[in-house]
């Protein structure tokens, strides 16, 4: 009955800009180099597989294990912000990127999702009351408890799921 008091504002979270940075702020690396382009990661469906093998890469050298651990948060922001711009855009709906906290308040859609120590930003369609937690996933992901092969998988599931 007074479901209208529990509403807040949602907060905005603007990760288009994090989501440049695959192409943007390049390591030295000769394959990241030449791979992680702006040309190749337009955000298509497409150029998840450059996602893919890129965290193949990280997930399977000595060197990439290393970054992972050192910089997990970083990295699980700006493949997930990437991510969930690939979804965004390919599902053309009322999807925009939310604080996962103002959400949680604001809908209950979140209500089965345990809030973790750390809660990342979403993408939410305030219309269709859904979410979709690229993030999440990719903390998942790079955990290796995702039960997805591979980010292709997550975002065509995704896009289809929400289109």
């Amino acid at each position: 009955m007074f479901d209208f008091l529990k509403r807040t504002k949602l907060v905005k979270d603007d990760l288009k800009g994090m989501a440049k940075l695959m192409y943007q702020d390049v390591s030295e690396d000769v394959w990241d180099k030449e791979n992680l382009t702006k040309r190749n990661l337009d955000f298509s469906i497409e150029s998840t597989r450059f996602i893919d093998l890129y965290v193949k890469r990280l997930m399977d050298t000595e060197e990439g294990t290393e970054l992972l651990n050192k910089h997990f948060d970083n990295f699980v922001v700006r493949i997930g912000a990437y991510i969930g711009e690939v979804i965004k855009n390919n599902i053309k709906q009322d999807f925009y990127w939310y604080e996962f906290d103002s959400v949680y308040v604001y809908s209950s859609v979140l209500d089965e999702i345990h809030r973790s120590e750390k809660s990342y930003s979403l993408l939410y369609s305030k219309k269709r009351d859904i979410v979709i937690l690229p993030l999440l996933e990719t903390k998942h992901f790079l955990e290796g408890t995702s039960r997805y092969s591979n980010f292709l998988a997550y975002v065509e599931e995704m896009i289809k799921k929400n289109s």
